[in-house]
């Protein structure tokens, strides 16, 4: 069988309330999904036939939830359910997309749907609030990655992050939808004050909390062997340094232990909102 195009992923997460907040209002979501052949009988000979093939995919999905008291924990925890009800309902999962003939298409086919993934939960997280007063208003982030063979795509809308750290370096993948960001792209402050600016929490973008049709970004990028993903809320980067998140990565490979030390380094750090990891590792198929 050729493993050519596979890779292994090893993933972890991992949430915490934090120090401040009484109610953790970040939810996550690992998923594997996939098709599988298995024989088991056949007149054929055993070379003609595999045993088994399988394909799958992982879905990796941090939101943080906006409204306080129980609407954000309702309106991160709604988005998800919301989502993976849409996949589930799929009756095309995009689990091989290294056929040279189809490939453009399957990619097209691919942001088709999850930008109609998106204004499903948006129509979800408005519903829901709709039917209690206390809950006008929320909203959640939403950062869902899905890795299948090499590729992996991000969608996202808010300033929960996906980073992808290759050899030495970790790279943002996803743009904050913030109004500090937006003053940077028009170039009214330097991008490297972003992240300590007194806007950089007030969101451009949220998934239920406008009535106008949400927007996501989506990202495709090539997985390599050796590539390290992180997921996370906001509640672990106002806590840490990028150079620190990536240190922690270079020190610890395996993914469930990395996982744990960002969380407690957040921690450590005064834990002032709730905080949310997930780490992946992607290595060869041998």
């Amino acid at each position: 069988m050729n493993h050519a195009n596979r890779l292994r992923v090893d993933v972890a997460a991992l949430s915490d309330p934090g120090k401040v907040r009484e109610r953790n209002e970040d939810a996550y979501a690992v998923c594997r999904m996939g098709r599988f052949l298995e024989r088991v009988t056949s007149s054929l000979p055993a070379e003609d036939l595999p045993e088994r093939h399988e394909a799958v995919g992982h879905v990796m999905i941090v939101a943080d939830g906006l409204g306080g008291h129980e609407a954000g924990e309702v309106a991160s925890r709604t988005a998800i359910t919301r989502i993976l009800e849409s996949v589930l309902n799929e009756p095309r999962w995009a689990l091989k997309l290294d056929d040279p003939a189809s490939r453009e298409t399957e990619l097209k086919e691919l942001e088709r749907r999850s930008r109609q993934y998106l204004n499903k939960m948006q129509e979800a997280v408005r519903q829901r609030a709709a039917q209690d007063p206390s809950m006008s208003g929320m909203g959640t982030t939403f950062t869902g990655v899905f890795t299948v063979g090499r590729d992996l795509f991000v969608m996202h809308v808010g300033d929960s992050k996906a980073y992808l750290m290759r050899g030495d370096k970790l790279e943002k993948i996803t743009r904050d939808h913030t109004l500090a960001q937006e003053y940077a792209d028009l170039g009214m402050i330097p991008q490297e004050e972003v992240d300590t600016h007194r806007l950089h929490h007030v969101l451009t973008r949220a998934v239920g909390a406008h009535d106008e049709p949400l927007v996501g970004d989506f990202h495709h990028v090539q997985v390599e062997e050796g590539d390290r993903l992180v997921v996370c809320s906001d509640g672990l980067t106002d806590m840490t340094a990028m150079n620190e998140i990536e240190a922690v990565l270079h020190r610890i490979p395996k993914s469930e232990l990395a996982c744990r030390a960002l969380v407690d380094l957040a921690l450590e750090r005064g834990g002032r909102d709730n905080v949310t990891v997930i780490v992946a590792s992607f290595s060869a198929i041998s």
